[in-house]
């Protein structure tokens, strides 16, 4: 919530970054795929963590440009006037096989449990569906919550970076991640909750049925 709430303050900043990919016509679907393999990258390097030593500073540096890549695709598509629809989509879907190859790379790696990795995996997309869904019905979910993406990348950053002196705390860090996760989803279900029952209220009208 934080975080993103001050992404909004550094568009200027990472418009200035994204200036000269726009001087080469780099298209912002590009840089979503740039995105992803450094993801996957970071998955392989999180998996491998304990053969060579540069592994964990790759895991977390592939992590953290992944992850900026995630805001420049979006202010490409911005200077370009090339936002689409199905940019947004190739995005948010990209962003989704990330979020959990990274995690399915820290489980395999060994360096959490089965249970405390598959709970972090269910809330990352979990709150990333919350705000699609609340977004079909109208209800913006933008800095609601506590863990949207770039909190839950710089969090998984950290304790890497901790578990480099001690591998502990890159399951604290898990742990705490499946935590702040399905908090987040629970506060994004009331929130949308009062929204849709003030709406509803207001208009007079019922509120529309649950979709499958």
């Amino acid at each position: 919530m934080v975080l993103t709430r001050l992404k909004a303050r550094l568009q200027s900043f990472f418009l200035f970054l994204a200036r000269p990919l726009v001087r080469l016509s780099v298209k912002p679907n590009t840089i979503s795929l740039i995105g992803f393999g450094l993801a996957l990258l970071s998955s392989l390097c999180y998996w491998l963590w304990s053969a060579n030593p540069a592994m964990p500073f790759l895991a977390v540096f592939f992590l953290l440009v992944s992850g900026l890549c995630d805001a420049l695709d979006g202010a490409i598509a911005r200077a370009r006037s090339m936002a689409s629809p199905f940019g947004g989509f190739l995005d948010s879907v990209l962003d989704r096989y990330a979020d959990a190859l990274v995690l399915l790379g820290v489980v395999y790696g060994g360096l959490c449990g089965f249970l405390e990795g598959g709970l972090a995996i269910v809330g990352s997309l979990l709150v990333s569906y919350c705000r699609a869904r609340a977004e079909v019905e109208g209800v913006k979910m933008e800095s609601i919550g506590l863990a949207e993406r770039a909190e839950r990348i710089l969090l998984l950053a950290l304790f890497s970076l901790l578990g480099i002196y001690r591998r502990v705390f890159i399951r604290y860090g898990v742990v705490l991640l499946a935590v702040l996760t399905h908090l987040t989803v629970i506060h994004r279900a009331f929130y949308v909750s009062r929204r849709m029952t003030c709406s509803s209220s207001v208009s007079g009208r019922p509120s529309s049925p649950p979709q499958p």
